[in-house]
């Protein structure tokens, strides 16, 4: 147990605050365990710990048979539904403030004896170096073979601004308008992604112009609502504003791509009871959402 921490969360340290002991200690039970087996499962210098080769191979084994003994566990207690311990999870901010927060708070009241430790962020997180048991990803997964992906949902996005900016400077009629149009970017680029629409007359791809980008989607919709330029964002993040009439949408009768939303653990975890039901529960709770 000590020896996966230590993988699991990067170092001594970490480990020895996951499981409630002394850094030492833990450091005595790996230097044991190498003894033991005769060879070097880490490597050690001042700023990391990771695991050799041998080091890994082993602790994919000791993953697999921790995984099997908590599910034989659940299973010979017939309490697989009173899952226990910690649960790590990362999800973008907009995402997790917006729809993950509540999904969560429904999850911790069906499984009270769960410790679920949420962090958001927008950006790039490595799952396994940061020790998570599972991330929300917006757009493609990483095609990673320590990663284990599952399709949690799939979000229309929309084109839309604020009537006080179209009244300003026109309403698009055809996607090449766009070109002459403030447009905000959502990702993380200063140059800006093309925009892609499609409709009746074919595929429109278009190099748009603005003077804000953000990997927040929040931020552009407040520009928006604000009248400072046009978004094109998933409906999670402007569902309430086009509701409200705060946000209308432009150019209906052309399509952009929608966006699929993934939720991934390690291979590490393929078998871990709680991620298994926490990914069932989010499956459930998302596939046929109105946002």
């Amino acid at each position: 147990m000590a020896f996966t921490q230590v993988v699991n969360f990067g170092g001594f340290a970490a480990a020895a605050r996951e499981m409630g002991c002394s850094r030492s200690a833990v450091n005595k039970l790996v230097n044991h365990l190498e003894k033991e087996l005769g060879v070097q499962l880490l490597y050690r210098t001042t700023r990391q710990v990771s695991p050799t080769e041998i080091g890994m191979a082993f602790y994919e084994r000791c993953t697999a048979i921790l995984a099997d003994l908590e599910a034989a566990e659940a299973a010979t207690s017939q309490r697989q539904t009173e899952l226990r311990g910690n649960l790590r999870v990362n999800a973008p901010v907009s995402f997790g403030t917006l729809h993950l927060s509540q999904a969560i708070a429904e999850f911790i009241e069906q499984h009270p004896q769960l410790h679920v430790e949420l962090t958001l962020n927008d950006r790039f997180v490595d799952p396994i170096e940061e020790g998570f048991d599972v991330t929300i990803r917006i757009s493609q997964p990483p095609e990673s073979p320590d990663m284990v992906a599952n399709p949690l949902t799939t979000v229309p996005r929309y084109l839309c601004a604020s009537g006080a900016y179209l009244e300003k400077y026109g309403i698009p009629t055809h996607p090449q308008d766009l070109r002459h149009h403030t447009c905000f970017h959502y990702g993380y680029l200063a140059t800006g992604n093309p925009w892609k629409l499609t409709g009746e007359d074919g595929e429109h791809t278009i190099c748009i112009q603005g003077n804000l980008y953000s990997n927040n989607g929040e931020v552009l919709r407040d520009a928006a609502i604000a009248g400072l330029g046009i978004v094109m964002l998933p409906e999670f993040i402007v569902g309430k504003a086009l509701q409200q009439g705060s946000l209308q949408r432009i150019l209906p009768n052309y399509q952009v791509p929608d966006i699929s939303i993934w939720i991934l653990h390690p291979i590490s975890r393929h078998l871990s009871t709680k991620v298994r039901v926490f990914t069932e529960f989010l499956q459930a709770k998302f596939r046929d959402r109105s946002w």
